[in-house]
């Protein structure tokens, strides 16, 4: 009677160590996304600054048109760079937290 009060409460221990470490690594991975993010965003801005200063110092149309063209198409290329390692740091995220449910599944089952 005894030992499967004991299996249920190692059991529920694997489950609860494993959450606790899912939660640090979710965590971890929250912060750095966080300072990616917040680099990027500083990048974004020093570059739009820029591009506005020499928007402001262009003399012709065409220059103008030359100025916001290159800044669309670099910031563009931007997001789409920033995006695709998002993606692959979230892929890699959720493969790393939930490693400690993988030796876990076949004892519940």
């Amino acid at each position: 009677m005894i030992q499967p009060f004991d299996q249920l409460q190692k059991f529920s221990q694997d489950h609860f160590d494993a959450t606790v470490k899912v939660m640090g690594t979710l965590s971890r991975g929250a912060q750095t996304l966080a300072a990616d993010s917040a680099e990027f965003a500083k990048n974004s801005f020093q570059h739009g600054s820029s591009a506005l200063e020499q928007l402001m110092g262009a003399r012709t149309l065409d220059k103008a048109v030359e100025i916001q063209t290159d800044f669309v198409r670099k910031s563009y290329d931007g997001f789409v760079s920033h995006t695709a390692k998002v993606g692959e740091f979230y892929s890699a995220l959720a493969t790393e937290a939930f490693k400690p449910y993988e030796g876990l599944v076949p004892k519940s089952v």
